[in-house]
């Protein structure tokens, strides 16, 4: 399932080369034909994200709210004037990228026959975007979709509030304000903090890679009950989930280990193999102590921790 970095570059995708145009939106596969007819010919006001969850905010108080859950995925063209990632989300097929290339996908102003099942198609003067395989795809008012949000915990990427393109008016939220409530609603609970950090309504975009990844920078055994942590640990886990997940919006890939590690040394990306410290290394040496990577299944989803390092 893509994580909250990649709904974030989304977001900032759509500001970039969507925001304030005019938009044609349909529905290829019939699924959405009801919310694409409300929204066609709309301008798109704002894009915004909150963990896992879109917003795109369109002129007459209208939001179209995504969550692409593990198979949702939106893929990018447009013409000379349009840059940007190909696709964003999972799968992606061979030759899509996140990252532009060479200035991003560049092809056609009008997109092509749909292939598959596109479930929404939004389409300006100079590019187009087609959205498959989402959990969920549906219009709301604001205020529904600000519901929505308040559902949720603290993004870490600190996502803007659809409807208004801000954080939340003076008073209501203060600098430092998630973190605090981040390390409250985790310390409160006597939960296993692995299972804690894929709760959304604890931390909003954390998904299976960051979590294992989280908990081992901060040398955390996965079954520590929420409530052992203590305030100081967890406003480092926070501190840190800020970090590595900035980093994510920033490359398009979750990258956590040191560069020291990277076989080609720290001016590129390392190799997919190079870029975990322990998600999907079960039976591998920890690349600190050699200790096997242990796996185990943690409500449903795979956990993998090292049992020396964070012991």
């Amino acid at each position: 399932m893509p994580e909250g970095h990649s709904i974030h570059r989304l977001a900032r995708q759509f500001s970039d080369v969507f925001v304030g145009q005019r938009l044609a939106v349909s529905s290829p596969q019939g699924r959405f034909g009801d919310g694409a007819a409300l929204l066609d010919g709309r301008v798109l006001e704002l894009a915004s994200a909150h963990g896992k969850q879109l917003f795109l905010d369109f002129e007459g108080g209208l939001v179209l709210r995504v969550h692409l859950g593990l198979y949702g995925a939106w893929d990018f063209g447009g013409d000379e004037t349009f840059a940007g990632a190909s696709s964003i989300g999972a799968p992606r097929r061979v030759g899509e990228r996140e990252i532009a290339d060479d200035g991003g996908t560049r092809l056609s102003a009008a997109p092509p026959p749909p292939r598959g099942a596109v479930r929404a198609r939004l389409v300006s003067d100079h590019g187009w975007a087609d959205l498959r395989g989402a959990s969920t795809c549906t219009v709301e008012t604001v205020a529904e979709a600000l519901a929505v949000r308040d559902r949720l915990g603290p993004d870490p990427l600190a996502g803007r509030v659809p409807g208004q393109g801000r954080r939340r008016g003076p008073g209501e939220e203060k600098p430092g304000d998630d973190g605090e409530e981040f390390a409250r609603r985790l310390t409160r609970r006597r939960t296993p903090v692995a299972r804690l950090l894929m709760e959304q309504d604890i931390v909003a975009g954390i998904g299976n890679v960051y979590r294992a990844e989280l908990l081992y920078r901060a040398r955390i055994d996965p079954a520590t009950p929420g409530t052992d942590l203590g305030a100081d640990r967890a406003a480092a886990l926070w501190r840190d989930a800020v970090a590595t997940m900035s980093q994510g919006v920033r490359d398009g890939r979750i990258v956590t280990t040191d560069p020291a590690l990277w076989t080609d040394g720290p001016d590129t990306l390392p190799a997919p193999v190079e870029a975990h410290y322990v998600y999907r290394r079960h039976g591998l040496a920890c690349r600190t102590c050699g200790t096997a990577v242990m796996l185990a299944e943690e409500a449903g989803r795979k956990l993998y921790w090292c049992p020396r390092c964070q012991s």
